[in-house]
């Protein structure tokens, strides 16, 4: 931009307009800037002004022209068509972007030098700082599970710890920053604040030291009432309703409202928070919390739904608040649920009742976790045929209301990956530990000393997990050849095989991006050793992991056959590949039976209670199903219907191909 000099004809307009100086030689202007738009204005250090042409139509009929009235304005360079109106106090040391509105606000300054809340230390999961971690603009919900969870391999913190501060130590200015078209209302302090492009900030009480990283795509709102200090925020987020705040990272697509309060806390794509209260918290993506009653604290959680009343416990009264909980992803905590700490559950479980004992179920995916005469009573794989885990992953990806297409959070919405299967393989190897090794035919089985499985829940849990594993495999399977021209054993073969081992083995969940653990192994040991030596480089490994994903799903379920058959994929007969076919249908089958029946308790009779209220029977189910619909009509039921019909008759033809390699 160029900038000249006022002319004295310009000065006296402006001085005629109410308008001081501590020295008019220290404001400068654009070709075009018109004195009639400023009145009352007192400038101070050095300010440049750009054009003031245009009028803003805040709503229909109510139109502000760009200009600055009645505002104290201190070392500012403001951009072309701003409009700056009733600056109770002073605009200090801030760069202003074209076309921004800053109405009836107090005080906006930057002071000494920052980085806009990066490089802020976050105590998140340990309240006494023993998993402290450094938030940056771009922080991802992986790189954070490193940080944060990966505390064993203190060189690779080390190491990120150190970019982290070169990128802060890039940010560090003295004057902050308002983005193109962003909206300033009401707001009454605001400190060492950069603001993107479209935020729309209102009636915010008080900013201190943070980042606003909105931009055209996905806009930030900050709305009334709001208390934040030591913050970031990422695009399409939002913080309103008198939310307080204190050294937190929030990220893509979440909100938190509803006077909900948030200390040393980490929020990741599409997190929500509303009325209740957390502390030390990683939320991972989707984690849920609506209601004013519910604590979260000193925990790890994902794609977790909180219920009404849920609490737990890291403070024993012995050497501090020091203990800490996992809850894996795709748990859910009913109402006044109740957790000691230390924790661990295990992925996709629900939580019900008041557990006094420290659980660890993470080798029992899909369980129900329920409390019974004050013990803690495991219902291991349960979930595998209840139609909210369905639900869930289709509701997921339909929440994700993330516009920015810089996506900072690789999510992976999918129930059945290695990653479960995995768990339920090693949950099934446990029970049939358990069942092996009981003397007689006990009621319950004894796990880790404060879990109990029953008799028939233990049985019931082995069935499940070995058919949730052949839908998993088969399906993959399937999928594999179902596009695959086959005409010989040999182009059979061929489609089967599989370019490397990185998928073999263990499988984790980086809170949302599924990865091979010897992929991220990898990626450590290159982070330690300086081969990777920018937080880009981490973000594009986490990206290829991602892209990745099918086809190192594909070499987990090679290497998983290969090692229960005990032959190389490439010897597979035609016979081999049928039968698994045919395994993976009768398990598609009898699961989807269990899930429809699941999914009838819901129209059941019981289910209309309170319907039809001043009527008699007809007129109760009448209510109901104007209310509810119809069983069939359900869409979760007639997507469920609809695989059960046609996915066997696919897998049926596909095995008729096969077959015929045979003969």
């Amino acid at each position: 931009m160029v900038y000249r000099k006022l002319t004295n004809f310009e000065i006296n307009l402006l001085e005629s307009k109410g308008c001081i100086a501590e020295n008019w030689d220290n404001v400068e202007v654009r070709e075009g800037f018109d004195p009639l738009r400023c009145k009352n204005v007192r400038f101070s250090g050095k300010v440049k002004i750009g054009v003031l042409k245009k009028k803003f139509d805040e709503c229909p009929g109510v139109l502000f022209p760009a200009g600055i009235e009645n505002a104290f304005i201190h070392n500012c360079i403001i951009g072309d068509n701003v409009t700056i109106y009733n600056i109770r106090d002073y605009l200090a040391n801030y760069i202003i972007d074209d076309e921004v509105v800053i109405r009836n606000c107090g005080r906006i300054y930057t002071e000494g030098r920052t980085a806009f809340g990066n490089g802020t230390v976050v105590s998140v999961m340990n309240e006494s700082g023993g998993r402290r971690i450094k938030i940056w603009d771009r922080l991802s919900s992986h790189l954070a599970y490193i940080m944060v969870l990966y505390r064993h391999r203190p060189g690779v913190i080390k190491k990120i710890e150190e970019l982290i501060d070169r990128y802060t130590g890039s940010q560090v200015a003295d004057a902050g920053y308002i983005g193109k078209n962003s909206r300033l209302i009401n707001c009454s302090h605001i400190r060492n604040i950069r603001v993107g492009a479209c935020a729309h900030l209102e009636d915010v009480l008080f900013l201190n030291e943070g980042s606003i990283n909105s931009n055209a795509s996905a806009p930030v709102f900050v709305g009334p009432g709001v208390i934040m200090e030591h913050f970031i925020i990422c695009s399409g987020s939002k913080v309103t309703e008198s939310a307080l705040v204190e050294r937190c990272f929030i990220g893509q697509g979440c909100e938190l409202a509803k006077q909900f309060s948030a200390h040393d806390s980490l929020f990741f794509a599409n997190s929500k928070g509303l009325h209740g209260e957390v502390y030390s918290v990683f939320a991972g993506p989707y984690t849920v919390t609506h209601h004013k009653s519910t604590l979260l604290i000193a925990g790890f959680f994902s794609f977790m739904n909180a219920g009404s009343g849920s609490n737990q416990s890291n403070h024993m009264y012995k050497l501090g608040p020091v203990h800490q909980g996992v809850v894996e992803r795709g748990t859910k905590t009913a109402s006044d649920s109740y957790l000691l700490w230390p924790a661990h559950i295990g992925p996709y479980s629900l939580v019900r009742g008041r557990h006094l004992k420290n659980v660890d179920t993470s080798i029992f995916p899909f369980s129900y976790l329920v409390e019974n005469n004050r013990e803690s009573v495991l219902v291991p794989g349960i979930n595998l045929v209840c139609t909210g885990t369905i639900r869930d992953e289709i509701k997921w990806s339909f929440r994700d209301i993330r516009k920015d297409p810089d996506k900072i959070d690789f999510v992976n919405f999918r129930y059945l990956t290695p990653y479960s299967v995995n768990r339920m393989l090693r949950g099934r190897e446990m029970l049939v530990y358990l069942k092996e090794n009981c003397d007689g035919n006990p009621d319950f089985y004894c796990y880790n000393n404060n879990l109990k499985i029953s008799s028939s829940a233990l049985q019931r849990g082995i069935e499940l997990y070995e058919m949730g594993v052949l839908r998993f495999t088969g399906g993959i399977l399937i999928k594999r050849l179902a596009d695959v021209k086959i005409e010989s054993l040999e182009q059979l073969r061929a489609s089967l095989s599989c370019n490397g081992k990185s998928g073999a083995g263990e499988w984790v969940d980086l809170a949302g991006l599924i990865a091979p653990k010897k992929e991220v192994e990898k990626l450590l040991s290159r982070i330690e050793s300086g081969d990777i030596d920018s937080l880009e480089e981490i973000h594009s490994s986490f990206k290829m992991m991602n892209d990745n994903y099918d086809e190192w799903t594909w070499e987990w379920v090679v290497d998983y056959l290969e090692k229960v058959s005990g032959k190389n994929i490439s010897m597979f007969a035609p016979e081999d590949i049928a039968g698994l076919i045919e395994g993976w249908k009768r398990s598609l089958i009898m699961l989807n039976e269990k899930l429809l029946e699941d999914a009838g308790k819901e129209y059941s009779y019981a289910s209309m209670t309170g319907f039809g209220i001043d009527g008699n029977n007809e007129e109760k189910i009448a209510d109901y199903r104007q209310v509810r619909g119809l069983y069939e009509d359900d869409p979760i039921v007639k997507s469920i219907l609809s695989e059960t019909e046609e996915k066997p008759e696919e897998a049926d033809r596909l095995a008729c191909r096969i077959k015929v390699l045979a003969g």
